[in-house]
């Protein structure tokens, strides 16, 4: 029993030492995939009709809940559904750190 717990507490200690490693977002692919929902949003994230929101700056992980919901059908909008269900979730991640990356509208 001593010889186990001597083994298992120097490796609990060298997993919690590692180094966390997430998968970054990639924000020249979001670019490219966000070019589909510029004709509603704008090039920049600046909606032009102001029944649309504007996406630059907003916080990404907002982003991602509501692409998520409209691709789960969670949301419902007849022009966002279909445009969220034809994103991947890696997609999803891409496209909500580009627009978060954006400045601001003020």
């Amino acid at each position: 029993m001593k010889i186990r717990f001597s083994l298992v507490v120097p490796l609990f200690a060298l997993a919690a030492a590692l180094p966390v490693t997430t998968q970054a977002a990639d924000l020249e692919a979001g670019k490219e995939k966000a070019a589909m929902c510029a004709g509603c949003h704008g090039a920049d994230g600046r909606a032009a009709n102001p029944a649309w929101p504007n996406l630059a700056g907003q916080n990404v992980d907002y982003l991602k809940a509501q692409l998520l919901a409209f691709k789960a059908g969670a949301r419902k909008n007849d022009l966002m559904s279909p445009m969220a269900q034809a994103l991947s979730d890696e997609d999803v991640e891409n496209v909500a750190a580009w627009f978060s990356s954006l400045s601001p509208c003020k």
